[in-house]
């Protein structure tokens, strides 16, 4: 199953994957049909919105509630990883967010592109990060082509001007852009790495409790919305 693949690719063990894997298709679709909230099978559902709404509906089941009280909150924390499956593998939430651009009056036709470009990674939002941290934030590896360039607090929780300041961004190899973009990695206002706990394994994907980054003072509060509202220290 492609989503158990997925699980042990980011880091959970075989065991947490195969669970996790089959609290989706098996109990909690069960649940979910019993309740009259799907008709089928969780896994018919591709929409990371749909899922997201369904969590805050199952959570108010109560073989659900009791289920997972029981479980330490592992079907709890199942869904929420599925949720992340369907944002990793579907271009939904990008797509969401250039159609809002799109339809936001308040930005000059002249500039929409520019923004688009900023939310894909691309663009002056992109050279920009590329002139400040001259290679990963991180690691300082500095071949570029492989390094992505995203934003600190979320596209969606900025304003246009934030969306597009460069030091409400990072530039960082995949495996950590990934990591800090779920919110399962941060940095202190000094600039030394948290890992979550929850995120088995961490060295598997060459993250490292000494790692640390430069910030500015500019940096610090995009970073601090970040560690209180996108770090997630626990499942």
């Amino acid at each position: 199953m492609k989503f158990e693949k997925w699980l042990t690719n980011i880091g959970k063990s075989q065991k947490t994957a195969e669970n996790y894997s089959k609290a989706i298709a098996g109990s909690m679709s069960e649940w979910a049909r019993d309740s009259g909230l799907i008709a089928n099978s969780l896994l018919d559902i591709t929409s990371p919105k749909e899922i997201a709404s369904l969590e805050l509906q199952l959570a108010t089941v109560s073989i659900f509630m009791e289920r997972n009280r029981k479980g330490n909150g592992m079907y709890s924390a199942a869904l929420k990883k599925y949720r992340e499956y369907l944002s990793d593998v579907s271009a939904e939430d990008i797509a969401e967010d250039i159609q809002t651009v799109v339809a936001d009056k308040e930005i000059p036709d002249t500039d929409k592109l520019t923004y688009i470009n900023a939310r894909v990674g691309q663009g002056k939002f992109r050279r920009d990060l590329i002139d400040m941290w001259q290679g990963c934030a991180v690691t300082g590896y500095s071949d570029t082509r492989f390094l992505i360039a995203s934003n600190i607090m979320p596209w969606k929780n900025s304003d246009p001007r934030q969306r597009l300041d460069p030091y409400n961004g990072l530039l960082l190899l995949p495996n950590l852009d990934k990591v800090f973009d779920l919110g399962y990695l941060t940095f202190t206002e000094k600039g030394r790495i948290k890992i979550s706990e929850s995120i088995e394994n961490p060295d598997v994907l060459s993250i490292k409790s000494d790692m640390s980054i430069h910030l500015e003072k500019q940096h610090q509060d995009y970073m601090a919305y970040h560690r209180n509202y996108v770090f997630e220290n626990n499942l």
